[in-house]
């Protein structure tokens, strides 16, 4: 995603590439951003302090980790950086590191950076509030063999979009489970292998009739692209947290 970023930058008159960073230690330190990401030099060399990286830029882009995304956060908050997160694996600590940065800067959390799923998003959180609760849901992904989290947090979040549509009913499950389907359950089923880029889809199965609401990604380009598009958004909002349905349908 880092490469991808820097590729879309450079074809992106309005926005400038002004630091990269990897985490401490990496093999990529102090080469230039452009080269690695396969285009001609841009000038940035790959850094490793975070509170140095983001100082004084508008707006930060974070496809890093779990692990850091909540530390990362705490630096834009104190360097006053708009933030921008797409890291999925979020935990509770991090959670809250978040909440607490979005008390002093604009940030905005999405698993998912693509404009399409984001509008799936809404989609199935108007048909989960449509159709009767005798309609079984399930959640349907496929990713690359080396994606490390399952359920992806895409196929969450839309599982999430169901329950919301429900009323945030209905117990959410993974892979095979014993004894008979419950009514409201939204199951998940995870495939895993080769080089997909990412498929996800929500099926609402009724007696005699299914709705099936989808996504497939082909090309990464199209996460880096939502992620400027809702970055160039976010970098001129009041500190809060927000997500991509913010900046899609609302566009304060």
């Amino acid at each position: 995603m880092g490469g991808a970023l820097v590729r879309e930058l450079a074809q992106t008159p309005d926005m400038q590439l002004s630091a990269a960073m990897d985490r401490p230690g990496s093999e990529l330190s102090g080469r230039d951003a452009g080269e690695l990401a396969g285009i001609a030099p841009a000038g940035i060399a790959v850094a490793e302090d975070i509170d140095s990286g983001v100082a004084g830029l508008n707006v930060a882009i974070d496809f890093s980790s779990a692990a850091s995304a909540g530390a990362h956060a705490a630096a834009c908050a104190r360097a006053g950086t708009a933030l921008l997160i797409g890291t999925t694996g979020l935990d509770d600590a991090a959670q809250r590191q978040i909440d607490e940065a979005a008390a002093r800067i604009p940030v905005l959390v999405s698993a998912n950076t693509s404009l399409a799923l984001n509008v799936l998003l809404e989609l199935v959180r108007q048909a989960a509030a449509a159709l009767p609760a005798h309609f079984d849901i399930e959640v349907i992904e496929a990713h690359h063999r080396h994606k490390v989290d399952a359920p992806s947090g895409t196929a969450l979040v839309l599982a999430e979009s169901a329950a919301a549509g429900r009323g945030g009913a209905g117990e959410r499950y993974a892979g095979n489970r014993s004894g008979a389907r419950q009514t409201g359950d939204i199951g998940f089923a995870v495939v895993r292998g080769g080089d997909v880029v990412g498929e996800h889809e929500v099926r609402f199965l009724g007696g005699g009739e299914q709705l099936r609401l989808g996504h497939i990604a082909t090309d990464r380009a199209i996460f880096a692209k939502g992620a400027l598009a809702a970055a160039r958004w976010l970098s001129g909002q009041s500190p809060r947290r927000y997500n991509m349905a913010d900046f899609l349908f609302k566009k304060q």
